[in-house]
């Protein structure tokens, strides 16, 4: 077999197996983004509402809550069943947690409730200084605990908005992939072919 032969079905090859790969990446990447669209939809989320840049505004205002990036998109009383949809929620849930501590994210409120003022979300890190439970302990502070449940909850909602532009990712390179191929076969075919009719002329 001589070298122009051996250099045409080495693009051939490579051609298919560029196709395949494309095609397998397209199945996964359509399979991912569906995976995060019926796990959204089982878990039943809607949103409140407030949750329209115009009211949550007015709420963050009226809360007197300063230096917060007010969200652009609106999920009011719709549930939430793509990526996108769920970042738009977790900014607002964001914005409900500080209005539920006054403004103070989890490193600046203590563990437990303040017994000097029980009504501040603060709270206190100091035991001793604690407000006491009918067993002495000391009681959590629930402002602290609803931030944390929060941020619990808006990073699973973010994981699945970074695993939709993944896969949507995936989509776009799947059909780079299956493109390219095709192209790299008809280069290889249309290039021999013409050297074998320069060839046999």
């Amino acid at each position: 077999m001589d070298r122009g032969r051996l250099l045409q079905y080495g693009g051939l090859a490579a051609g298919v197996v560029l196709i395949l790969f494309g095609i397998g990446a397209l199945a996964l990447s359509i399979n991912a983004h569906q995976t995060v669209g019926d796990e959204l939809s089982q878990e039943k989320i809607v949103g409140s509402p407030d949750m329209t840049p115009s009211e949550i505004e007015q709420t963050a205002q009226e809360e007197g809550l300063s230096d917060v990036e007010i969200p652009d998109c609106d999920v009011a009383e719709e549930e939430i069943t793509t990526g996108s949809e769920a970042r738009c929620f977790a900014k607002y849930m964001r914005i409900h947690a500080l209005e539920s501590s006054n403004g103070l994210t989890y490193a600046e409120m203590g563990r437990f409730v303040s017994a000097s003022d029980p009504n501040d979300p603060a709270g206190t890190s100091d035991e001793a200084a604690a407000a006491k439970d009918e067993e002495g302990e000391p009681i959590s502070n629930a402002a602290r605990n609803t931030w944390v449940t929060e941020t619990a909850l808006s990073t699973a909602l973010n994981v699945s908005y970074m695993a939709s532009q993944i896969s949507l990712f995936g989509i776009v390179v799947g059909i780079a992939l299956v493109l390219t191929g095709i192209g790299l076969l008809i280069l290889a075919l249309a290039v021999f072919s013409r050297r074998d009719q320069a060839a046999a002329s």
